[in-house]
């Protein structure tokens, strides 16, 4: 924290002092050639900020772990909204964009990096017509030396057509027998919507977090008269449609023996007021241990935070659960719970959270000295994700428990020396009084130190909370809670959910059930790569 902070101050610095004498440069500017200077100044200070920022994001980016969780949720959005800034201010002042003919014959053109556009896109040329006489002599005997290229990034706006599925009537002369081919399976009965229209209604709601009401507007804004009854409609029903595909999801999540849980809140419309309800998840990833299953997330939805919920959703599974300390988790590790206790495991990122608050407000130095030594615990993890579970087990018992070990006694002399009260007592505490499933990673290697897989699943919905405000009934939340563990299991298998489901849609009616694992994101193939899109 104090490395990246103080490169902030001196990025910061620097920028004033930059800013300071380009301004003294602007006012005593009195021909094209000196504002030519101090733009191509102004221009060369941005171009090293921008590089510098953009390498501080890049290296915050890379660190998946939860030491610096905070440090990096808060430190990220900063350094991109003051990225944004920067590259916004050196496309105003780069030289190429002066408005003066002087500045521009005097700068000379930057390389931004810009990348090719894609090959695969498709190109239109557009051949500027060339004068028919040389400008120069008047000569017309004008032969082509080459070209010159430049390729512009164009959009088409979404296009609307309508489908006929013509069934002709044949009679034979014979027999007088009619026949007709069978109507086709539709995506969802008695609906006039596609397999790829429906696919991107349910990929703006719940990835792009856009209301039905606000959906419908659009529509009517490009001609399409679609209400938000229609659509409402249309969603309920593909995921009636998609319900054994969560049904799926589920099977595969439960099949784990470690998995991650975690609960957001829910607002949820309930006789003119909202209700607080949760949505519940559950993470397979077996990736950290080198574990060869695909991930995958499993959402279910409640009215309220009782801890009789993960134990329903929970019924009959046994293993590891990794999870924040919230009492409706502990209650399945109790003695006598069958067919038996699950092995709870403690989030090193939940027991740092509260140090790092007191570190970063009041530079207490007790606080400080824990977030050090929990941070060098996370270093010394790094170095052995995605490995087999009996190395990650053989670093941790050679490398990682000593310094777990002095950590803990550390703590807990830090801790008789000051009153129960302190608030840097109290935030170890939450460790020092979960010790054994804070160290049961230590016995484990399939254990993670986080909880940050279940985090990140859930992290799409709280900021859509902001859209949507609130789930308009419990079906509604039902609803959310079967989209979310498809699309969220796409995005976990880097698969593109809208044309998973667009694709998925199509064909899922004619899919026998015991093929239909065949549809599932961490089976399924884009068209390009074969007819059928889904694997052998």
């Amino acid at each position: 924290m104090t490395g990246d902070t103080d490169e902030m101050m001196a990025l910061r610095a620097a920028l004033a002092a930059v800013e300071a004498r380009v301004q003294v440069a602007e006012f005593r500017a009195s021909s094209a050639e000196t504002r030519a200077t101090a733009a191509e100044t102004r221009a060369i200070s941005a171009e090293a900020q921008i590089a510098h920022l953009k390498h501080l994001i890049a290296r915050m980016r890379q660190d998946r772990f939860g030491a610096s969780s905070e440090r990096g949720r808060r430190l990220l959005a900063q350094f991109e909204l003051e990225l944004e800034d920067l590259e916004t201010a050196y496309a105003e002042d780069a030289p190429e964009n002066a408005p003066d003919p002087a500045v521009l014959a005097t700068a000379p053109r930057r390389n931004h990096g810009r990348q090719p556009l894609r090959a695969d896109l498709p190109r239109e040329r557009v051949v500027i017509p060339v004068p028919t006489h040389c400008p120069c002599c008047g000569g017309e005997r004008l032969s082509k030396l080459g070209e010159s290229v430049t390729e512009t990034l164009e959009v088409i706006p979404r296009q609307f057509k309508v489908i006929q599925t013509v069934r002709e009537k044949f009679t034979c002369r014979d027999c007088e027998n009619i026949i007709q081919p069978p109507a086709p399976f539709h995506p969802i009965a008695r609906g006039r919507a596609g397999p790829k229209l429906l696919a991107g209604i349910l990929c703006d709601k719940f990835l792009q977090h856009l209301p039905l009401n606000r959906q419908s507007a659009a529509f009517a804004r490009e001609g399409i008269d679609l209400d938000t009854s229609t659509l409402a409609d249309w969603v309920g029903a593909c995921t009636a449609t998609l319900v054994p595909l969560t049904a799926l999801i589920r099977a595969h999540v439960l099949a784990a023996r470690r998995l991650h849980a975690d609960d957001t809140t829910v607002p949820v419309l309930a006789r003119g007021r909202t209700v607080t309800g949760r949505l519940w998840n559950y993470v397979r990833d077996d990736a950290p241990f080198g574990g060869l299953a695909p991930p995958a997330v499993w959402f279910r939805y409640s009215r309220d935070r009782k801890g009789e919920h993960p134990a329903d959703h929970l019924t009959g599974w046994i293993g590891i659960l990794q999870s924040d300390a919230y009492g409706g988790y502990t209650h399945l590790a109790k003695p006598g719970r069958q067919p038996a206790p699950v092995v709870p495991a403690g989030c090193w990122a939940h027991g740092r959270r509260g140090l790092f608050k007191i570190a970063e407000k009041d530079k207490a130095p007790f606080a400080i000295e824990a977030v050090r030594r929990i941070d060098a615990i996370f270093d010394a993890e790094r170095a052995i994700n995605g490995r087999s579970a009996a190395h990650r087990l053989e670093i941790r018992k050679e490398s990682i428990a000593p310094l777990v070990e002095e950590l803990l006694d550390w703590m807990r002399d830090t801790c008789r020396r000051m009153s129960s009260k302190n608030p840097i007592a109290q935030a170890m505490n939450y460790i020092l009084r979960r010790v054994d499933t804070f160290t049961v990673f230590l016995e484990d290697g399939r254990i993670c130190l986080t909880n940050n897989a279940a985090e990140r699943a859930i992290r799409g919905i709280a900021l859509g909370r902001k859209a949507w405000l609130f789930a308009g009934s419990d079906r509604g939340g039902e609803r959310a809670a079967a989209m979310y563990s498809l699309v969220v299991t796409c995005r976990l298998n880097e698969v593109d959910p809208q044309a998973w489901l667009a694709d998925v849609l199509a064909r899922i009616n004619d899919t026998p059930n015991p093929r239909l694992h065949e549809l599932l994101p961490w089976h399924w193939k884009p068209i390009a790569q074969g007819e059928n899109n889904v694997a052998a």
